[in-house]
């Protein structure tokens, strides 16, 4: 059984950081392709970060950009997400997902696999 575990979630005040990782098990994903997601009520998810299997490729929408870094530890199955900077804004349900595809991908309909997500809350 496949299965993507997010943890690192939590309330921190504005301009405050806090580091996500999701750990993959039931399969390997390090031909794939991996991103963070999230999700606020009444919204579309969005993709925040994805990642390349090689780890050279990486895909950062505008506002998260200079702000969030994505990496990956193949050898331990495990994908990160470090933000820092944090607005109120990125408050949202974040979620690790893991494609079939090995080039960089932002759409959720490309992505396979899902963890159960981890809530984010930055306070003013």
């Amino acid at each position: 059984q496949v299965q993507l575990v997010e943890s690192g979630g939590g309330l921190v005040q504005a301009g405050g950081s806090l580091r996500l990782s999701c750990a993959a098990s039931g399969r390997t994903f390090s031909r794939e392709t991996m991103a963070w997601f999230r999700q606020v009520p009444g919204k579309q998810r969005e993709c925040v970060a994805a990642i390349d299997w090689v780890g050279t490729t990486t895909y950062y929408p505008d506002s998260v950009r200079g702000r969030f870094t994505i990496s990956r530890d193949n050898a331990n199955d495990t994908l990160y997400l470090q933000m820092n900077s944090l607005k109120p804004e990125d408050s949202a349900v974040y979620y690790c997902a893991a494609s079939t595809q090995s080039e960089v991908v932002r759409l959720p309909h490309s992505y396979t696999y899902w963890g159960q997500g981890t809530q984010v809350t930055v306070s003013s």
